[in-house]
């Protein structure tokens, strides 16, 4: 989805700051609003940016930061050790996350690094959500756990 200058007003007032290396809408809530960015892997003032996409929505950050501060991320991390599948599809997350984020451009500096503490823990929902809703149910399973915990977060309207 392309970024109009409505889209980054929107994206600006969500952030409370100036929206900045917005590369495109990557998802949109229920409510219209762009709710996760797709951001470029180069910040316009040169600092390399590993998180691709990047959770915009204040409620819907606020609901993820409920589920981490439960405790969800260690418990998905400590799963991680002992659940083969899931650590193979995790890592199969990173890697779509990479080659998404090469195909846009290459960043020495972040070179095979990805966010949220893929492949091997979770450090942050923020960035394994913003991947699932990006690139749809099914590519980051942990991501889609986190999801599947959150309510509607568009449903009461706009959020700005």
């Amino acid at each position: 989805m392309s970024v109009t200058s409505e889209d980054t007003a929107v994206v600006s007032a969500q952030l409370g700051r100036t929206a900045r290396g917005i590369r495109s809408v990557a998802h949109r809530c229920s409510c219209g609003l762009a709710d996760v960015v797709e951001t470029e892997p180069r910040l316009p003032d040169g600092t390399p940016f590993p998180t691709t996409y990047y959770v915009t929505c204040p409620r819907l950050a606020s609901a993820i930061g409920t589920l981490e501060a439960g405790g969800m991320m260690k418990e998905m991390t400590e799963r991680l050790g002992t659940d083969e599948e899931l650590a193979t599809a995790y890592r199969a997350a990173h890697e779509a996350y990479l080659a998404h984020r090469e195909s846009i451009q290459h960043v020495e500096e972040i070179a095979g690094i990805t966010a949220g503490g893929m492949p091997t823990r979770v450090k942050c929902l923020h960035v394994l959500v913003g991947h699932s809703l990006a690139a749809g149910p099914g590519v980051n399973p942990l991501g889609d756990e986190a999801l599947a915990s959150l309510q509607d977060w568009g449903r009461r309207g706009p959020c700005v």
